[in-house]
């Protein structure tokens, strides 16, 4: 990474003997003035200093007022012209700012944070990378209807925090919460019209500031500070149990939308630096969002790196979720480079050193998916893992019921299964990818069992919006259902997909309710719900009560049985440490031919895995899948050291327990896995 010139690397807020002082970086403003406001009414103007332009374009202004807890906004102008926006009317946020006040009429106020927090000495739990379950979740969300936490509690960082949500999550075994975006949003003006919200989060007005709404009412009537604080004391309590948090980042586009949005930040500072534009001033956007960060400009890259710095180190989160990471990776032809500064930069910045880096690998614009070709040291959502999974237990035992014949044998599943060798080179290994049958954005799980088409009326788009290829099946019948014979169809599906999930190499990463079976009442694309419908239910059924106990159960054995979760892939007549040695055979006991893998009429598989040991003892399992609706008789491999397969889970009667002979036959249940570990 080329070096930055040294005065983009301490922008913002900072205190002087004399009070603070303001520095904003803009190329192109001809002026600049910082505005000072009361503590108490942030539309009463108390003072205004003319800042100066520095070096590298960096406007400075200084006030003996700007000490923590002032209020504070800052007017640019500049030239005229189809790139430009500069407006010396308006208050605009500091790109840098630390915290956010709004005035009685809903303007914004930048604020000067008192960073000061007492961790009592807790740490990051820096879990190994192999031992990582990501269980990605909705702050508000998650805990909005638990009954467990006192009502002031419920939807809150609190809340999060609060021991009754820290006991369910580490019961359940995951080691890291990853939250949908908490920097401050805003919902688009589209959604407001509408009388909707941007319930998600995916519209950032401020990448420094928590959101607000996501406080107690306690802590937003003590203002942005008190949100801070609240927001470090969820992360030191998760912390404290061993669980680590990570953050979904939305740097790639901002609040302020199209040419024609409201301008509140970047736009009037500088907008023909920080957004990518054709020469008549037309937004080239390749996020959907109506506009794109332009991260070929050194200063957009520095705002998110130092965004990345504060997050990791003054509120020590552990890593990051970059949604659209190929926007972020696009030189200045808008062309994705895998070796752009800022790929690169986050990796080689020692501030940065431990922290998780996770790419959401595309975008909407040409060349927009880059799946595998972020470099060593990234891990990157996986959608082929996704489709394929889905395809194998969904979408293809439907065409088989319609046809006769499932369209796909089990050899693509295979390779997902095993790490995805042929996408993630082999110097990252199989913890590059991470694997996902669904996120926020799509089908629940159990909504992928129970509809065929999207269900988006409610978002007010006639059905337009969300994704129509969701590799889904019904089973039978669209949305609910009483029928016993669907139901059971439909939950054991739920037992095949959470199983693959878990039980597949690379890291896992489970969407918050999937693990009992949560429902969005077939909508693929709830952004803009803030209600029961998107919020985590804690009364359950009792099958849903089941569900959860299969997953503790997979969980579980995923973390005692290290043949599961390699760190590298292995290679062909060597010893590699932290690989898998794995062995594949068939029905009968026999190593898998061509035919065994592509046959449609062939889907059943057995999965011989041996860790190869460097920190764990050594294991071996052995996972038989079948993915077809008839049950067959398996005959199990006869391999160098194995006497006995003791079965430890089986997805069709949920039983473990009994020992088997290496050349014996058992029956296997239509569409089902069973998992032994191997003596």
């Amino acid at each position: 990474m080329s070096a930055l010139a040294p005065q983009l690397s301490s922008l913002g807020v900072r205190a002087t003997a004399a009070g603070g002082e303001l520095r904003v970086w803009s190329a192109n403003a001809t002026g600049m003035e910082l505005r000072l406001y009361d503590e108490k009414d942030a539309n009463w103007l108390v003072s205004s200093v003319s800042m100066v332009r520095g070096d590298d374009d960096v406007w400075t202004g200084s006030s003996p007022a700007l000490v923590a807890g002032a209020r504070y906004s800052v007017r640019a102008s500049g030239p005229t012209g189809p790139t430009h926006r500069f407006d010396p009317t308006l208050d605009l946020i500091d790109p840098y700012a630390r915290g956010l006040a709004r005035t009685n009429d809903g303007e914004w106020r930048s604020y000067v944070q008192d960073d000061s927090f007492d961790w009592e000495g807790v740490t990051k739990p820096a879990i190994p990378l192999d031992h990582v379950v990501i269980y990605e979740a909705h702050v508000k969300g998650l805990t909005k209807l638990n009954p467990d936490l006192p009502e002031e509690l419920r939807g809150t960082y609190a809340g999060l925090g609060h021991p009754s949500t820290i006991r369910y999550l580490k019961d359940l075994g995951i080691t890291s919460v990853e939250l949908l975006p908490i920097h401050q949003s805003v919902s688009e003006q589209r959604l407001i019209k509408q009388g909707l919200v941007n319930y998600w989060g995916y519209n950032t007005l401020n990448f420094f500031t928590p959101h607000a709404e996501y406080a107690t009412r306690a802590a937003q009537s003590g203002g942005t500070g008190a949100v801070l604080r609240e927001v470090k004391t969820m992360v030191k309590n998760l912390h404290a149990a061993g669980l680590e948090v990570l953050l979904d980042v939305v740097y790639n586009h901002t609040a302020e939308e199209g040419v024609n949005g409201p301008t509140t930040s970047l736009r009037g500072i500088d907008n023909e630096s920080y957004y990518r534009q054709s020469s008549d001033g037309t937004y080239i956007d390749v996020t959907g969002c109506g506009n794109t960060v332009d991260f070929a400009v050194p200063a957009a890259r520095q705002l998110a790196l130092d965004s990345l710095r504060y997050w990791a180190n003054e509120v020590q989160i552990d890593g990051f979720r970059f949604d659209l990471a190929v926007t972020l990776a696009r030189d200045e032809r808008v062309e994705f480079d895998p070796d752009h500064p800022f790929v690169t930069g986050v990796l080689d910045d020692p501030s940065l050193a431990g922290v998780r880096m996770i790419a959401e690998p595309w975008d909407v614009g040409m060349g927009g998916w880059q799946v595998g070709r972020f470099p060593r040291g990234w891990s990157e959502w996986n959608d082929g893992y996704r489709d394929r999974m889905r395809d194998f237990w969904l979408t293809d035992i439907g065409a088989a019921r319609a046809n006769g014949l499932a369209p796909n044998g089990i050899g693509s599943l295979a390779r997902r299964l095993a790490g995805s060798a042929h996408v993630f080179s082999h110097d990252r290994g199989p913890l590059a990818s991470v694997n996902f049958i669904t996120a926020h954005d799509g089908f629940t799980m159990a909504d992928l069992t129970s509809y065929y088409t999207k269900h988006n009326l409610g978002n007010g788009e006639n059905n337009r919006d969300g994704t129509s290829d969701n590799h889904s099946f019904n089973h039978g019948i669209e949305g609910p259902t009483d029928n016993p014979v669907i139901l059971a169809s439909r939950q054991r599906a739920l037992r095949n997909l959470l199983g693959t999930l878990l039980l597949s190499a690379g890291i896992p990463m489970l969407t918050a309710g999937d693990e009992f079976g949560r429902t969005q009442r077939g909508n693929n694309n709830a952004y803009c719900h803030d209600s029961e419908l998107t919020w985590v239910p804690w009364q359950r059924e009792e099958w849903q009560r089941e569900m959860l106990g299969v997953t503790r159960l997979l969980v579980r054995l995923r973390a005692e049985n290290p043949a599961l979760r390699p760190v590298r892939f292995g290679r062909f007549g060597e010893t590699v440490p932290s690989a898998t040695q794995m062995d594949w055979y068939n029905k009968e006991g026999l190593s898998m031919s061509e035919d065994d893998w592509d046959s449609p009429t062939e889907r059943t598989l057995q999965y011989l895995a041996a860790s190869t040991p460097e920190f764990e003892e050594f294991n071996r399992i052995l996972l038989i899948v079948h993915g077809l609706e008839d049950a067959i008789t398996v005959t199990l491999p006869e391999h160098e050291g194995v006497t006995a397969y003791e079965r430890i889970w089986d997805s069709a009667t949920g039983e473990n327990g009994g020992e088997h002979g290496p050349g014996s036959e058992l029956m296997v249940a239509g569409t089902s896995m069973q998992l032994f570990r191997a003596h």
